[in-house]
């Protein structure tokens, strides 16, 4: 299985071990909203929360042993509209090292929470 493919799955079923084995201990996640970066931990309690968004139309664009691309449409936990959202990730040892998304809201009124 896809490294993509194993984190996507993970992810939708809020499966904090297989994501603990899936992501480097050294890695960091850069997402699109709110200029923050995120550790390992960090992922893994934003997981365990139960608040974590749910993704539909899961699609690898690319992916080799040194990278991936995916996108998907994402709906969020907490009532922002949902997105498209393009991720890259690097990957060593088989693990998630790096990861950063992109995202095209997917409504015209389009408010990125928290920035107001």
């Amino acid at each position: 299985m896809s490294i993509i493919t194993a984190y996507n799955e993970a992810w939708d079923n809020g499966n904090v071990e297989a994501l603990r084995d899936l992501i480097h201990d050294d890695c960091v996640f850069n997402p699109h909203v709110g200029g923050i970066t995120m550790s390992k931990s960090d992922i893994l309690g934003f997981v365990g929360s139960g608040n974590t968004p749910k993704s539909e139309n899961n699609r690898i664009l690319f992916e080799n042993d040194e990278v991936g691309v995916a996108h998907s449409i994402v709906h969020f936990a907490n009532n922002s509209d949902s997105e498209a959202v393009m991720a890259f990730m690097r990957f060593k040892d088989g693990k998630i090292i790096l990861m950063e998304t992109g995202a095209t809201p997917l409504s015209d009124d389009y408010k990125l929470i928290g920035s107001e």
